[in-house]
Formats: C-alpha cells, sequence, structure tokens
C-alpha cells in the first residue's frame, strides 16, 4: 500500500525540487549539444544515453505524482503542463518526427513549474489576458487605420513600404518597434513628401508610448494580484496548519487530564 502523504511531501520537498530543477537545466544543455555535429561526432552516444536517462527521471517523476496525488493531479495545470511536455518527450522521433524532435527542447519550459517565482509571473500573465483583450482590440483598429490611410498617402511615393495594405500594416509595425524606423522608412518617405513626420510622430505617440506601456502597465497590475493573492493564501495556510496543532494539543492534553482523574478516583 503506497503512503500517498509521505510521497507528497517527498515529492514537495526543497531537495527534490533543486534535483528536477537540476536535472531539467542539465537536459537542455544535453540538447543544446545535439545541435553540434562535431560534439555528436565525438560524445554522441554519450549524450543521447544521459537524454534517455532524464527523460526516465521526469517520466518517474510524473508517475510517481500520479500516484501520489491520483485524481487531484489533474487539478493543476502545472502538473498537466509537466505531462504534456512528457508525452512529447516520449513520442518515437524518427525521420518522419524531425518537429517533435525539435520540441524536445521544450522540457526546458518545466523549470516555470518548478520555481515558484516563474509560476507567478506566468499566472500573471495569464490573468492579464482578459483585460489585454481590450487593449489588442483597440491597436488592432488603430493599426487598421492607420494602414489604409499610409497606404493611400505613401503608397504611391513607396511602394516597398505602403505599396499594399500587408506592406502598409509590417511598416507601421517595424515603426512602432523603433526599429530603424527614422532612417530606415520615415526619412525616405519625408524625402518624396516632407510633411510625412505629421502621420508618423502622432502614431508613434499613441502605439509606442501609449498602448504599449499600457499594455506593460496591465501585466505588471496582474503579476501584483497575483503575488499579493500568493501572500494570502499562505497566510492562511500557515494559520491552519497552527490550528491543527493546537486543536492535537488541545486534544492530548484533555487526554491527559481525563488519564489524571481516572488515576485520582
Amino acid at each position: 500500500m503506497i503512503n500517498t502523504e509521505r510521497l507528497r511531501r517527498f515529492l514537495e520537498a526543497k531537495s527534490t525540487t533543486r534535483f528536477i530543477l537540476g536535472v531539467i537545466l542539465f537536459n537542455a544543455v544535453l540538447l543544446g549539444m545535439e545541435t553540434s555535429q562535431t560534439i555528436m561526432g565525438h560524445f554522441g552516444p554519450a549524450i543521447l544515453f544521459l537524454d534517455n536517462l532524464c527523460l526516465t527521471i521526469f517520466t518517474v517523476e510524473i508517475a510517481l505524482k500520479l500516484a501520489a496525488y491520483r485524481l487531484s493531479f489533474a487539478k493543476s495545470g502545472w502538473n498537466l503542463f509537466d505531462l504534456a511536455i512528457v508525452v512529447v518527450s516520449l513520442v518515437p522521433v524518427g525521420q518522419g518526427f524531425t518537429v517533435l524532435r525539435a520540441l524536445r527542447i521544450l522540457r526546458l519550459l518545466r523549470v516555470i513549474s518548478v520555481s515558484p517565482s516563474l509560476r507567478k509571473v506566468v499566472e500573471g500573465f495569464v490573468a492579464a489576458l482578459p483585460g489585454m483583450g481590450s487593449v489588442v482590440i483597440l491597436m488592432s483598429m488603430i493599426f487598421y487605420i492607420s494602414a489604409v490611410m499610409a497606404t493611400k498617402l505613401f503608397g504611391i511615393a513607396k511602394p516597398e513600404f505602403f505599396g499594399t495594405l500587408g506592406a502598409s500594416a509590417y511598416s507601421l509595425f517595424q515603426i512602432m518597434t523603433l526599429e530603424s524606423w527614422s532612417m530606415g522608412i520615415v526619412r525616405p518617405v519625408m524625402a518624396v513628401q516632407p510633411y510625412a513626420w505629421v502621420f508618423f510622430v502622432p502614431f508613434i505617440l499613441i502605439t509606442t508610448f501609449s498602448i504599449v506601456n499600457l499594455l506593460v502597465g496591465l501585466i505588471v497590475n496582474s503579476m501584483q494580484d497575483v503575488s499579493n493573492r500568493s501572500a494570502v493564501d499562505e497566510t492562511t495556510h500557515h494559520r491552519d496548519e497552527v490550528l491543527v496543532r493546537l486543536t492535537k494539543i488541545e486534544d492530548a492534553l484533555s487526554k491527559l487530564s481525563r488519564a489524571d482523574r481516572s488515576l485520582g478516583k
């Protein structure tokens, strides 16, 4: 009979977590070494053996979690994430599975499920998605309007940048990221149409310095909320542990009191 409580304590122990984290990082290094033909020519069999050993450790860990948590295993999204990564890694990789072989590097993402701080970052990002949806819709509208205007205004002067709606959208995206926007796109356009800056400068102010920073603010706020909830949950967990211990002490004292009274009689 498996002692699930002891198994859970073993899986949740810091030493186990650190060991799994070390295996993940070591496996990521091995997968990087597999991309070098020179290294594989000298140490190929050893690297493949160690890679399979790491996969075996991950598989055993998942099996132990399934045995320890059973049906509650599926309640944690991080457990399902780990299971999906291991299942992808277990698929046979032949010539017809080149993509799956490349996907093995996804094992490195398991660092997120092992590290609490990284989990908070991802949970904060996921929590920000509903709010980000409205901002993305607003940005899409601005991009579409701007792309149509840019195509009509600058399509004839610079067809390589604004000749079509798609080319205009891509050029505007490059301008929003501030990557070679001035010397690469805007100044060549201004050489033909000197007042083109009247269009581009407000576009940068609206998209780069307003909407993008709004997205960053939403993500930061969501991460702060997740951190606060985690702190509250941790405090509640400690309080419950203290209450359980106090209850056990009270029960023990009650038993001792009854034993003293029985001896007195």
